[in-house]
Order: C-alpha cells, then sequence, then structure tokens
C-alpha cells in the first residue's frame, strides 16, 4: 500500500538572487525547487542538537579540551587521545 504525506499548498515571496540559488542547488540534485527547498526546511527544523550535544560543541568551540597529542608512539598517541585506559600485559 503506498501512503502520501498531506500536503498544503502556500506561498513564498524570495529575494531573485534567493531563489535563483535555491533553483541552481536544487538541479544540481536533480530534485524539483519544492522538493529542495521542503528538506532544507526539514533538516533545519528537526536536527537541532540536544543539550548534550549542544554543550560539547561549546567545550570543542572554547578550546577548553584542546590538549597535545604525543606521536612519538602509538601507544603515546593512544595515550594522548585518551584511548589508551589499561594496559594488557
Amino acid at each position: 500500500m503506498l501512503i502520501t504525506a498531506r500536503k498544503r499548498q502556500t506561498a513564498f515571496r524570495f529575494r531573485p538572487e534567493l531563489l535563483d540559488k535555491l533553483k541552481t542547488a536544487a538541479a544540481k540534485e536533480n530534485r524539483s525547487l519544492n522538493n529542495y527547498v521542503e528538506s532544507v526546511l526539514m533538516e533545519e527544523i528537526y536536527n537541532q542538537p540536544n543539550a548534550e550535544t549542544e554543550a560539547a560543541i561549546a567545550e570543542s568551540r572554547s578550546g577548553k579540551s584542546a590538549g597535545v597529542i604525543d606521536t612519538s608512539s602509538m601507544e603515546a598517541f593512544k595515550k594522548s587521545m585518551g584511548l589508551l585506559t589499561q594496559t594488557i600485559t
């Protein structure tokens, strides 16, 4: 059984330069202008990061977690990256 999404027709007014860029981007992806604009808007609305991700992004941008990476050996590299938690003997 084929299920189609209900859609409502609406109209927007865009600056000519923006409309041209949207048409070009849609054509590059071989999509209709309507489909392209709808997918861009859906991605913007539904792909918002959660609080944990926003905190990680803020920490990364602040440089707090920036450290020195030791590339003298693979073991030193893993340790400096926090990847080496236990040593197997």
